[in-house]
């Protein structure tokens, strides 16, 4: 039978979040429950055993220099790499490289974020276009996500943006989110920096810098405010060309990796 160091450096092993002294307790019991026999013998471990025996391990995978080990965090336990491995890591994982959002993804993520929640026929009508594709590379980046049912017939999903969204873009709340006023007052800059670069002057005599490849024009300004965020889809459009444009978003790979210390 293993002893209980091998039975907790196994949990840690397959476990994702950092493991506890009142897990571990946890599962000898039930394991003692449903099993019996030598199981038993485990459930009468307490928590200083169970802390006693989270030290060995993270003892003998440091004496083993095997590249990761145990810390105490968060009132856990869990597995790291050792900082000295990220760079190697960080390349084997596909970390760190950004994706960059196309204007289609940009313009899709716009309406979400001042129609939401929404369903995908309602984005379909502004974009008028099939969104299928777009919206699933959205909610693998986690800055879309699944908010309910709407009440329409066949009961569509609903979407709506995640913290993620609000993090990558610097975004306290949704209330961030340009306003009429603010979209009307982009949109008089764009105009004037159109009409200097038609006549190939600048506001400073110097050369106009080459427009962003992801830069999107505001429309529908003049239309009545949509609901909620006081912006309608049109002008969704319109505040992605300065909110959104040439965003990068770091894509996670979907695959099970040991928690990378602070570097």
């Amino acid at each position: 039978m293993p002893e209980l160091k091998e039975l907790i450096g196994a949990m840690l092993f397959v476990r994702k979040e950092s493991l506890s002294v009142a897990d571990v307790l946890r599962v000898l019991k039930e394991t003692a429950e449903r099993n019996g026999g030598v199981a038993a013998d485990y459930a009468a471990a307490d928590a200083a055993m169970v802390q006693s025996a989270f030290e060995e391990v993270a003892e003998s995978i440091g004496r083993a220099k095997a590249g990761f080990h145990a810390v105490e965090v968060a009132g856990g336990w869990r597995l790291e790499n050792d900082v000295a491995c990220g760079a190697w890591l960080r390349v084997l994982l596909n970390k760190g490289k950004a994706t960059r959002l196309s204007v289609a993804a940009l313009e899709t993520l716009a309406i979400i974020a001042y129609r939401q929640p929404c369903v995908r026929s309602e984005i379909e009508a502004v974009r008028g276009v099939a969104v299928d594709s777009i919206l699933k590379n959205l909610l693998e980046l986690e800055l879309v996500r699944v908010t309910g049912r709407s009440d329409l017939p066949g009961r569509p999903w609903m979407f709506g943006t995640t913290q993620k969204f609000m993090e990558h873009f610097g975004l306290k709340s949704l209330d961030d989110l340009p306003g009429t006023d603010e979209l009307r007052r982009l949109e008089a800059e764009q105009k004037a920096r159109g009409a200097r670069k038609r006549e190939g002057i600048t506001a400073d005599g110097e050369p106009l810098p080459p427009e962003h490849p992801n830069q999107m024009h505001m429309a529908g300004l003049e239309q009545g405010a949509g609901a909620g965020a006081g912006v309608t889809p049109d002008e969704a459009l319109g505040a992605s060309g300065e909110l959104f444009a040439g965003s990068e978003v770091a894509a996670e790979p979907a695959v099970e990796e040991i928690p990378e210390e602070e570097e």
